[in-house]
């Protein structure tokens, strides 16, 4: 009972209410029975627990395996926060389909073709001396060899660069300690040449290969003029991890079938799983990027598809590129946080390998090797670079380093288990159920010089009983686990609906600094001012034969313009920009017909372009729920016949007689004057407090204050048809003159609301 009151009372504390009350401490009691919850199940809920209105401790970015996107997601609450898009079009970010997206999408073509999915696997967070940063993210395309670069101040994808020898790569994205090199390597052996080539030649013309993508820290983009590739035998190459510390120069990457066998069970052959685990170790490759980055300097390559290569008698010759044995079927090479270990698990063995740096490094040194393989790289005996190894379970794949020393986790695909073990003194720990059939797991941090602990996730890759069925395509299960005690301890199950996520890495919440807005009249693609910006007032539509370009803003309940004139055949192209300023004001474009839905986020300006090819109407609309009148910001795009001659009457207006009186429009102005007697009261409160301290008051105050010059304007025009008893457009004038007060009024009251909660201060 005092543990049961215990629980009860960290939960409690948790959800920020008190056991005092009786009537509270029934109702928890009342709501365990009913649902059948244990103590257990409080204290895991009240540790993965989230008040409303608080933020997680760590974002984690999870691959979206074949959807071709990444998953953002916080730790420890498991909440879905958004989906990126990378490799395929995405409706509701406009990825894939404004023009200024369509130019990333495009830089990953293939071959000249358009590709709109990728298999995204391996996320990797820009590093600064071994430790995430929080500028950049990388993802890979397996399935058609692409690296993608996003950026974390806006959590867009800016650029896609296609590896110009490879023809699939898991291998990626995996960054230097101060992210000089993006590694990238292949999968499925290929000739690097874009011919046909027998597979009787695999042995004499296929290739594996790591490419090393040179990074531009200044300029915020992959250079692919500086990117070269180290070519390996025809092993399929797998993961890679480069070093820290003192072993920062090296990188390394695992592989599997280095018997280089090729199947074929339509020839009467064994399949490929037979032939490729036939031998007991495949190899560890071990290079020397930093020499292999001096040799491109001098000159030393061969270029392939405008790609500089170092070839292998090139890597042998100048001591780049070395071979260790590892335990047959690897799944992931990683180096410990301070660099002096590598550790390879292989998932037909049941231990997990670690290798000592300094040993290497000194068999090198000493020229010391067991002899080479059949394309002369010289191989290091593995038991002569082993500092241990430890038997942790069946299926061992994957491994991720803990805070405490020597602590590290690796998932066991076949025992569907975590272990935790120690690579120091090489001894098993603990171990843990989880459901079912892991993949790879991510620590907090666990790749860097300075893991966090405290949370491991499991990524498993059936997810059978744990969630409601949804049909025979299941959902992936990440499990929560506790690490901060000696015994690890399941949390959470979390479904993800995604593609089949293939790893994920978490990163401290704190170290993110994500922009809320953009600089008015922003091209986020390309990071800079977009010649298409429009301010306020200076919307315009620009006509010549055969084309139509109209340059016009969104804003709280209106699109400018309104009306689209075209005819058939007209090549027409929309540019918008989003004049609000306020942070998550973003509004959508979507037009009848054509295939588009734009995203625009705060001060952002993107373009559309078609062809008016169809006589109509076409009708749009903003597709983001913004304001009360939401469902007014429309618009018709009128495409006329070809040839049509009508001209358009703007003197007629939708004018009913008798239906606004000059009552009518004095008892509007009565209501206008009363809102901006309230909107008064909220600027008199913001003005007397120190707001300028606060940038998301100050971005709504810029906000509000559009607003009132706009209903300035209204208001102007209100006046100036009454004065010409045009009761008519007096009223419908100062009705809307209200609706920019009411905006006003709203943008004030959230920033009045803000400053309440973040204890602004009054100036006297």
């Amino acid at each position: 009972m005092k543990w049961r009151n215990l629980h009860k009372a960290i939960f409690c504390a948790t959800l920020g209410v008190s056991l005092t009350t009786p009537a509270l401490a029934e109702t928890l009691e009342d709501v365990m029975k009913a649902r059948g919850l244990t103590d257990k199940d409080l204290l895991a809920a009240a540790k993965t627990y989230v008040p409303t209105g608080k933020r997680d401790e760590f974002i984690a970015f999870s691959s979206g395996g074949q959807s071709g996107q990444v998953i953002v997601y916080g730790i420890p609450s498991m909440r879905l926060l958004k989906y990126i898009a990378v490799f395929t079009p995405e409706p509701w970010q406009g990825y894939g389909y404004d023009e200024e997206s369509k130019a990333v999408l495009a830089q990953g073509r293939i071959q000249g073709k358009d590709i709109t999915y990728g298999d995204t696997h391996h996320p990797a967070i820009s590093e600064t001396n071994g430790e995430y940063d929080g500028r950049y993210l990388f993802i890979n395309d397996k399935a058609n060899p692409r690296i993608a670069l996003i950026d974390l101040h806006d959590f867009e994808t800016k650029q896609i660069v296609v590896n110009p020898v490879f023809k699939s790569s898991h291998g990626g994205a995996f960054v230097s300690e101060n992210t000089d090199y993006i590694i990238e390597s292949a999968q499925y052996p290929t000739p690097y040449e874009n011919t046909y080539v027998p597979l009787e030649q695999f042995n004499e013309k296929y290739r594996g290969g790591m490419t090393y993508w040179r990074f531009n820290r200044e300029k915020g983009r992959i250079e692919p003029e500086n990117a070269f590739t180290v070519m390996a035998p025809p092993y399929s190459q797998d993961l890679s991890d480069f070093g820290k510390g003192p072993s920062a120069d090296w990188s390394f990457t695992n592989s599997f079938c280095s018997e280089r066998y090729v199947g074929g069970i339509e020839r009467g052959r064994p399949p490929f799983e037979a032939g490729c685990s036939a031998k007991d170790t495949d190899f560890l490759h071990v290079v020397n990027w930093r020499k292999a980055a001096a040799v491109v300097k001098a000159g030393k390559t061969v270029t392939i598809n405008n790609h500089k290569v170092i070839t292998m008698e090139t890597a042998v010759a100048e001591g780049i590129l070395f071979l260790i044995p590892e335990p047959k079927s690897p799944h992931g090479v990683d180096v410990s946080p301070d660099g002096k270990y590598i550790i390879v698990a292989g998932k037909l063995d049941t231990h997990t390998s670690v290798y000592s740096f300094e040993k290497i490094q000194k068999l090198i040194a000493d020229g010391k090797f067991e002899g080479k393989d059949p394309y002369g790289i010289p191989i290091i005996a593995m038991q002569d670079a082993l500092h241990t190894q430890v038997e942790v379970g069946l299926g061992p794949l994957h491994t991720q380093y803990g805070a405490r020393p020597c602590e590290a986790f690796t998932s066991l695909y076949v025992d569907s288990m975590v272990a935790r073990w120690d690579y120091c003194e090489g001894k098993l720990l603990d171990r843990i159920s989880i459901h079912y059939n892991i993949g790879h797991l991510m620590a907090m941090q666990g790749d860097t010089k300075k893991p966090a602990g405290k949370y491991l996730v499991a990524l498993n890759k059936l997810a059978i009983d744990r969630f409601n069925p949804v049909g025979p395509l299941h959902p992936q299960n990440h499990q929560l686990i506790d690490i901060s005690g000696d015994k690890m301890e399941l949390l959470y199950d979390m479904p993800l609906p995604l593609g089949e996520p293939h790893y994920v890495v978490a990163i401290d919440a704190n170290k993110l600094k994500p922009i809320i807005r953009y600089n008015s009249g922003w091209d986020s693609r390309a990071d800079k001012e977009s010649p298409y910006k429009t301010r306020a007032g200076r919307e315009k539509t620009e006509k010549s034969p055969g084309k139509v370009e109209v340059f016009g803003t969104v804003i709280r309940s209106h699109i400018t313009p309104e009306i689209i004139e075209v005819e058939e055949g007209d090549d027409v192209t929309l540019h918008f920009t989003n004049l609000e300023r306020a942070q998550d004001e973003t509004h959508g474009f979507a037009l009848y017909g054509q295939n588009v839905n734009l995203s625009l986020e705060p001060g952002k300006t993107v373009s559309f372009r078609f062809m008016a090819d169809k006589p109509g109407v076409y009708p749009y609309y903003c597709t983001e729920f913004c304001s009360a009148l939401h469902l007014e910001m429309q618009g018709y795009l009128l495409v006329k016949p070809k040839g049509d001659k009508t001209v358009t009457d703007t003197t007629v207006t939708d004018k009913v007689e008798g239906s606004y009186t000059k009552a009518n429009y004095e008892a509007q102005v009565k209501q206008n004057e009363a809102t901006q007697a309230t909107i008064d009261q909220v600027v008199a409160f913001i003005t007397s407090r120190n707001y300028q301290d606060f940038p998301p008051v100050v971005a709504l105050v810029e906000d509000a204050t559009d607003q009132l010059n706009f209903a300035k304007e209204a208001k102007a025009k209100a006046e100036d048809f009454a004065a010409k008893e045009d009761w008519h457009h007096a009223a419908l004038w100062a009705t809307q003159w209200w609706q920019y007060q009411v905006k006003a009024a709203d943008i004030g009251l959230r920033a009045k609301g803000h400053l309440e909660q973040g204890g602004a201060k009054e100036v006297k």
